[in-house]
């Protein structure tokens, strides 16, 4: 995964508004509940039907950590997607997305003016929806992570560099390098 999806990830999480289950019996059962069986959920997260059904009973307390990792992946991968469709759905038709990040911006000027790219530590809200919505809509298409860099892109050129149209007219590329790190909320 690429820095935009790590992001948009981490904000689906933040929109929880119950925590997923705690203890690994609990996030068995519940991904039995999800999946229907013992055995859709060995496949899963890679073990056999028999492990699934000892961490559902208790036998077995302690999954290696890449099992670990996997079950608790699923489990918040399919936590509450009714809440995570609303505030996408909110953030694409009126919200806009906040985007922080620390990045080298590089873009294309006029000639006479600098168009040296440099490391920016910025917090923006891109409040026309389209933005919000043209991200989600790349990311459920399979878009790669230098595409939703782009979209990303644009809105700070929008936004930020241009302020709307009162200035830096001439500015027409903007984009983003070297991410230290990227975060999104909506």
């Amino acid at each position: 995964m690429g820095a935009i999806e790590d992001a948009i990830e981490r904000a689906d999480r933040e929109g929880f508004t119950r925590e997923p289950p705690k203890t690994l019996k609990g996030r068995i059962g519940y991904l039995i509940r999800q999946l229907g069986s013992a055995k859709a959920v060995a496949r899963e997260i890679g073990v056999t039907a028999d492990s699934v059904n000892r961490y559902r009973r208790g036998a077995r307390k302690h999954p290696r950590s890449d099992v670990a990792t996997k079950i608790d992946d699923a489990v918040r991968a399919r936590r509450q997607p009714e809440v995570r469709k609303r505030r996408r759905r909110q953030a694409a038709a009126t919200g806009g997305i906040t985007v922080e990040t620390r990045a080298r911006f590089g873009y294309t000027a006029p000639v006479g003016t600098t168009d040296d790219g440099r490391f920016r530590r910025l917090t923006v809200h891109l409040p026309p929806p389209d933005y919000a919505q043209r991200l989600f809509e790349a990311r459920d298409a399979g878009a790669s992570d230098q595409e939703m860099r782009g979209i990303i892109a644009d809105g700070f050129k929008d936004v930020y560099f241009q302020d709307g149209g009162l200035r830096a007219m001439g500015l027409s590329d903007v984009a983003i390098n070297d991410i230290d790190y990227l975060d999104l909320d909506y």
